[in-house]
């Protein structure tokens, strides 16, 4: 079955979604991640854990795949912390969201931190 889309005035699938004239509005963190110093610190910390997930080198798993930096304190609470390389941990995607929805401690990626830090 098809149907005209009120957004885009084309003739589409009936459970087709259109995002035209959408507008995502940015928030203020989302300006701070779109800097050259943020994607300058994003890299370095990537170097400075060799590009493995943290979390995995821990369990002894080389993991590089999906390698993401994470805010261990978020960014919401404390904007100050956007360049800190004590806040900044390398995470593969699958231990990121745990890491955002609390499975993985704040005690234990900091101590994580100081491990990476010692070996530089």
């Amino acid at each position: 079955m098809y149907k005209v889309c009120s957004r885009c005035g084309r003739v589409v699938d009936y459970n087709h979604k259109c995002y035209k004239g959408i507008v995502y509005k940015k928030t203020d963190i989302d300006k701070l991640r779109n800097t050259k110093r943020w994607a300058n610190k994003s890299i370095e910390i990537r170097e400075l854990s060799n590009y493995l997930c943290s979390v995995c080198l821990d369990k002894g798993i080389i993991n590089y795949n999906n390698v993401e930096v994470h805010h261990i304190e978020k960014l919401k609470d404390n904007p100050d912390l956007l360049l800190e390389n004590e806040n900044l941990i390398c995470l593969c995607r699958k231990h990121h969201k745990e890491a955002d929805e609390g499975k993985i401690s704040k005690e234990y990626l900091l101590d994580l931190v100081k491990k990476r830090d010692k070996l530089t």
